[in-house]
């Protein structure tokens, strides 16, 4: 089985996602030992969404152009509501994604990010939570959804708030060190 600390994790993201939802999974796994990069649309910094006005400037290690899903072993989507909804149409946002989902990767989805898998066509039959704004978008992709701080299906995590982000990194860290995740398609 593979170790965190032996993984490479990508982050997805641009401007206006939940600050908390990008900076704590970013620290927690590096701090866990795994080797983080944070990828953007075009390669620059990005800037969070802090609660109710504009927040830090993250910085970006390289744009998607450059990005391969088979250089990593995850992928996190940052939540807030604009960051998704500004990387769901995409399209090279959105095949990066789906490569990770067709690699049996882990995918882990916070707030409204699970927009992005509804996006991709991954989300009809699977167990999954997200922000109560976008739970009828969820359901009507076809998702099980259900009220829960962490929901995990074969390697795919998704997490309501940033309130419940603790256990939204240790899933993600225990999905990676499952390995591989066989999918049915969609």
């Amino acid at each position: 089985m593979p170790k965190v600390s032996e993984a490479k994790i990508a982050i997805l993201s641009t401007h206006g996602f939940e600050q908390s939802e990008l900076e704590v999974p970013l620290q927690k796994l590096k701090d866990a030992g795994a080797e983080v990069h944070v990828i953007s649309p075009d390669g620059e910094d990005i800037k969070g969404w802090d609660q109710k006005d504009w927040g830090r400037s993250v910085a970006v290690d390289k744009p998607i152009r450059q990005a391969l899903a088979s250089d990593y072993d995850a992928l996190v989507l940052p939540g807030g509501q604009m960051n998704p909804d500004l990387l769901r149409v995409e399209e090279e946002a959105l095949e990066f994604i789906k490569s990770f989902y067709d690699g049996g990767k882990t995918v882990a989805a916070i707030c409204h990010a699970p927009w992005l898998l509804a996006e991709i066509g991954v989300v009809e039959g699977r167990k999954m939570t997200s922000y109560k704004s976008i739970k009828t978008d969820m359901i009507n992709a076809g998702a099980e959804w259900e009220d829960s701080a962490v929901v995990a299906d074969n390697g795919i995590v998704t997490s309501r708030n940033p309130g419940d982000l603790d256990a939204f990194v240790a899933k993600i860290i225990e999905e990676i060190e499952e390995g591989t995740h066989a999918r049915e398609a969609a």
